[in-house]
């Protein structure tokens, strides 16, 4: 079977809007959460998320487009491009001879939320003849972030969209993994974007007592593992990968940083929102995983959790851990750090944002920690949370995890390519 490597990173989050300025964020500890600013939250139970700041997607996007797309349109088609750019790709094409072999995959978990509402607003005050644009539509449909994509980097290969709530960005970046393993593909662009900090997708999540209400301490709101979480941060960004046929990277001089060397995808089974008792799925998932790469649990030093910051995901997913790596967890040799605790939660645009992040902790020796963790959750299994401050080291292997409503579940295992 093919080999798999990551050429090519793109980051857009409430802790930087791009790779560098997110990772130098993470590493410093820097929280992205504050007041929401995009709609007035008057009345609402929470006023805070994950915001991204300082996002000029201009060099990325035509002011025509800019004038029209959603949000998570803009982050989408930004990210990727930041990570065709980051992968060395000039003008962010593919060769033309390879074009049939790139293909996009790239997801989100609830698409253009936010030209929904206001669309839905200006429909009521000025009518169905006057209230809606040409473009409303192509601009809420989740599949166009790949579309545009592929218009913009010349790729003819295989481009659709992965929906799976949050394991959504992990989702797209294991089946694009495959799509290179089997000979579908030489490259693939894949990730998730999300924009949902609106009226709507706030107060749904309110509904549903998801989020936290701490909105005098934004900073402190994402607390996974912690014992006083109450709740996820919602965020918004996106996270994109250049994934490469190993021989392919190397014959055009692609810098590597990291092999994908597993991945699995599972299901519950068990409930609509809530994990199954300890996790049972993301148990399996996980062991699937290491699998698949070929490693014993022991071989991986790195975690990069699902970690929300909500009670039942947080409890169940440590005692997983607990379960799947034994001993090796539980006597802290592996390291587990949730960077939700910085970012919030990014919904669709998680998994490929924190694939990302576990890559370059691979790539660049450092682990970036779980700010906030100051009680510890004597129901959370004893791991070492990487607690507040960044970690110097060197790990040979890392997993990341991504849940989702409905029960899903996705688990990537990422190793140094030591150009053997």
């Amino acid at each position: 079977m093919r080999r798999v490597v990551i050429t090519g990173i793109g980051l857009i989050t409430p802790v930087g809007p791009d790779l560098e300025q997110t990772w130098s964020g993470l590493l410093a500890g820097k929280s992205g959460i504050g007041p929401i600013t995009q709609f007035d939250t008057t009345g609402f139970a929470t006023s805070i998320a994950g915001e991204v700041k300082g996002f000029d997607p201009s060099k990325y996007i035509s002011k025509r487009d800019l004038r029209h797309f959603d949000r998570f349109l803009q982050f989408g088609i930004t990210g990727g491009l930041m990570a065709m750019e980051d992968a060395g790709f000039e003008d962010f094409k593919v060769p033309e001879e390879e074009a049939d072999d790139w293909g996009v995959y790239v997801g989100s978990g609830l698409g253009g939320l936010t030209t929904i509402q206001s669309t839905y607003d200006k429909g009521k005050e000025k009518g169905p003849r006057h209230g809606f644009s040409p473009y409303f539509v192509c601009d809420i449909i989740i599949n166009m972030v790949p579309g545009m994509l592929t218009i913009r980097t010349g790729a003819r290969g295989p481009n659709f969209s992965h929906v799976s709530a949050c394991s959504t960005g992990a989702h797209s970046i294991g089946e694009a993994a495959r799509a290179i393993e089997r000979g579908d593909a030489i490259g693939m662009l894949a990730g998730g974007a999300e924009s949902t900090i609106a009226y709507l997708g706030v107060g749904g999540f309110n509904a549903m007592r998801a989020l936290s209400t701490n909105n005098e301490n934004p900073g402190q709101a994402s607390r996974p593992f912690d014992k006083d979480r109450d709740g996820f941060v919602i965020a918004e960004g996106a996270g994109m990968v250049v994934l490469e046929e190993l021989e392919h990277a190397k014959a055009r001089g692609a810098r590597i940083y990291a092999e994908v060397a597993g991945y699995a995808a599972n299901s519950d089974a068990f409930h609509m929102t809530q994990p199954a008792p300890e996790h049972e799925g993301a148990q399996r998932c996980m062991k699937r995983a290491l699998r698949d790469a070929k490693l014993d649990p022991s071989d991986v030093g790195y975690i990069n959790a699902h970690g929300t910051s909500t009670k039942f995901n947080d409890l169940n997913e440590s005692l997983a851990v607990a379960r799947v790596f034994g001993d090796h967890a539980t006597d802290k040799k592996l390291a587990v750090s949730s960077t939700k605790s910085m970012t919030g939660h990014t919904l669709g645009a998680a998994g490929g944002i924190e694939g990302g992040i576990a890559a370059l902790a691979i790539h660049r020796n450092v682990l970036p920690p779980t700010i906030n963790y100051q009680t510890v959750d004597p129901d959370c299994a004893p791991l070492d949370f990487v607690p507040n401050e960044a970690r110097e080291t060197r790990v040979d292997a890392a997993v990341s995890n991504s849940f989702g409503f409905g029960g899903t579940n996705a688990a990537l295992v990422f190793k140094r390519y030591t150009g053997d």
